[in-house]
């Protein structure tokens, strides 16, 4: 169904290849899954198959892409619209029509089907996608989540042969991500589509895979082959494959239920043993609270009565399905929302009242889009902006990107950065600034297991040395590696707030990979396993 024929591509001014020697071929009916570091050029492999690369990204392609036997160099996107559908990291990207409705019927309305099959198709793509509820809303009122599922449902609609897709679940919460991959295994099986994906988050996919295509790295040739082979040698894999490798199980598990079942002996040899205690924060006052807050957005209340205390050296997990009100909260400590009811400061700072110049020295947010932050040409001008701002020491800013994003060139633009290295550029303007209240939204979004385990080690450094840092996140493996509390939001609602093991290990939908293996005991990671294990004691 896609063949890729010696295909390189190399971007203008760029010091080498963006991809190089791919030779491989995707068959039809199959569910395949790219991975990769971030920044080794997925986005880009993708981007060959609809024609955007190189149409509309401009470079130099190499070698032939055929689709359905329609080569990519000389079929426009356009005109291999009727063939693949692509869904990109940026869903307010993928939007022409300002409802999800409109959105959804669009393009079958550009490729001229009937009335009536449009109408049923909406419909079925409603309920597939759990969006019935949303169906006339604005698109500029859904949240994160609810827009990557209406930009994956938009695609559905026109029934394409092969569907592209990059990191489809990275906004989605657990049950919302489980729905869509559900409704892309109904299609590989009973449809025979052609899906290519690429996903960073492989606990949630890779034992949907019928065969894996590994980006080593920058510049370097792709691997293709079985799921389990890949994951014993790639460099990115999930916490399940983690537990096989330092267990030494063979053939690796790919998912929590072959894992189970071969867990008996580690069960046996951890038999009254726990994971060592994480210290806890020294008692302090908060450095944001929210007293009984409710805040009111186009008439709906979206927070009602919500009572949330973070202290110095305290990392807090916000989760909760999409559309929860998690940005809701974290924008109303920074004076994007103003209370409808009740308080919510940070430091000694009413955020609604107080100047942006100030507020960025006692809170700093990462939205879920870097871009909202990033408006420089260059990364070493958006360095330069933070430390003026941030009233920081020239080169500040710096320091913080070579440790999130090594090799990052100063004269980079940040629209070529990947999403994961763009958020990596945002998350170090805040710091800049050093704030005392650190806010991320969904801050893994897009980043490799490496880059991940690089934010941790800086966020657990930010914590000991006295910050607050309050994540709203669906990766519940972040969630156990990382935070003291979890804070679980429902319809705007907090319905759970405890120590971390305590609340994820009794939630089936936000329990780690670890957890769900080793269940009842109280493990959460592999880090905690390794350990344990070498520890004789």
């Amino acid at each position: 169904m896609i063949r890729f024929d010696q295909v390189s591509v190399t971007y203008a001014d760029a010091a080498g290849p963006a991809l190089t020697g791919v030779d491989l071929t995707v068959p039809e009916g199959e569910l395949c899954l790219l991975i990769g570091p971030s920044g080794v050029g997925k986005s880009t492999l993708l981007g060959t198959v609809s024609g955007l690369v190189p149409h509309f990204t401009g470079g130099t392609l190499h070698g032939r892409v055929t689709v359905a036997g329609r080569d990519t160099r000389t079929h426009r996107p356009r005109e291999l619209a009727d063939v693949v559908g692509t869904v990109g990291q940026d869903p307010m990207a993928h939007f022409v029509t300002d409802t999800v409705e409109d959105e959804l019927a669009y393009g079958m309305e550009s490729l001229g089907l009937p009335a009536d099959t449009m109408r049923r198709r909406v419909e079925e793509t409603l309920d597939l996608l759990g969006l019935a509820e949303l169906r006339d809303r604005p698109i500029s009122t859904l949240s994160g989540g609810q827009r990557q599922r209406v930009a994956i449902g938009s695609v559905l609609t026109t029934h394409p042969r092969v569907l592209v897709l990059d990191e489809p679940t990275s906004a989605l919460d657990p049950a919302a991500a489980e729905e869509v991959l559900a409704v892309l295994q109904r299609l590989v099986h009973d449809l025979g589509t052609t899906v290519l994906m690429a996903e960073h988050r492989l606990e949630r996919v890779v034992q949907y895979a019928d065969r894996v295509i590994l980006l080593p790295g920058p510049g370097e040739a792709p691997v293709a082959g079985d799921p389990a082979e890949l994951m014993s040698v790639s460099p990115v894999h999930p916490p399940v494959v983690a537990l096989g490798r330092l267990a030494g199980w063979s053939p690796l598990p790919l998912s929590v239920r072959d894992a189970r079942r071969k867990a008996g002996p580690l069960r046996e040899r951890l038999a009254g043993r726990a994971p060592a205690a994480e210290p806890a924060p020294p008692p302090a006052a908060a450095v944001g609270e929210a007293a009984g807050l409710s805040v009111r957005r186009d008439g709906a209340e979206v927070l009602h009565a919500v009572d949330l205390a973070v202290r110095p050296g305290e990392t807090v997990a916000l989760m909760g399905r999409n559309g929860a009100g998690k940005s809701t909260l974290l924008s109303a400590f920074t004076g994007l929302h103003e209370p409808s009811a009740g308080g919510v400061r940070a430091g000694a700072a009413v955020p609604h009242r107080t100047p942006p110049a100030e507020l960025l020295h006692h809170v700093g947010l990462v939205p879920q889009d870097p871009r909202d932050l990033l408006y420089a040409d260059t990364v070493a001008a958006e360095c330069a902006a933070a430390d003026r701002d941030a009233g920081a020491a020239p080169g500040s800013c710096r320091a913080l990107v070579s440790r999130l994003l090594p090799g990052v060139a100063d004269g980079t633009h940040p629209r070529d950065l990947s999403e994961g290295q763009r958020l990596a550029l945002a998350l170090a303007v805040i710091l800049t600034a050093g704030p005392p209240l650190l806010l991320l939204d969904e801050p893994t979004r897009g980043l490799d297991y490496a880059a991940k385990a690089r934010l941790a080690d800086l966020l657990r450094e930010l914590a000991a040395n006295g910050h607050a840092v309050v994540l709203a996140t669906h990766d519940v493996e972040l969630a156990a590696e990382l935070a003291h509390r979890v804070v679980v939001l429902a319809d705007g609602e907090v319905v759970a707030d405890g120590p971390t093991a305590e609340v994820v290990v009794s939630s089936p939908a936000f329990a780690p990979q670890v957890a769900k293996v080793l269940a009842p005991s109280p493990w959460l990671t592999v880090p905690q396993l390794r350990r344990a294990l070498e520890d004789p004691a």
